[in-house]
């Protein structure tokens, strides 16, 4: 199943990944990409991608692949994230994409990559999305 990547761009309109830039590119219950501009507003003073824009990133990449898998009723919210930075960006786009490590009842966990516009690894992260089942 595949899910239009505007779609889910505009359920973003008005938060967060909307200020920040956030476009995503591709989406299907197993896989969801989307790019980042960086930004100057995004960089520390050292003038690379911020840290917490790139987990930002990546959280809101996860949560929304969590989103199209969840049971009719439920919603979500991350329960853990862990972060590994390997590589700075200071200009051009990053990319996001995330793929599940576990897709449970009330659990599920996704590994995110995120590439500069070469493929370079820039960071990986492993997060646990919590399913809010209906009342």
């Amino acid at each position: 199943m595949t899910i239009d990547p505007a779609e889910l761009t505009e359920l973003h309109k008005g938060c967060l990944p909307e200020l920040m830039g956030v476009r995503f590119t591709e989406a299907t219950k197993d896989r969801v990409v989307a790019e980042l501009g960086v930004r100057d507003d995004l960089k520390t003073f050292g003038g690379r991608l911020h840290g917490g824009a790139i987990m930002a990133f990546a959280d809101t990449v996860a949560a929304t692949a969590t989103s199209i898998n969840l049971p009719p009723g439920a919603g979500t919210t991350t329960l853990e994230s862990k972060t590994n930075f390997f590589a700075g960006v200071q200009e051009g786009r990053v990319s996001a994409e995330t793929t599940p490590l576990h897709r449970g009842r009330t659990t599920m966990v996704w590994q995110t990559r995120v590439t500069d516009g070469s493929g370079r690894l820039l960071a990986l992260v492993i997060q646990t999305q919590m399913v809010l089942l209906p009342r």
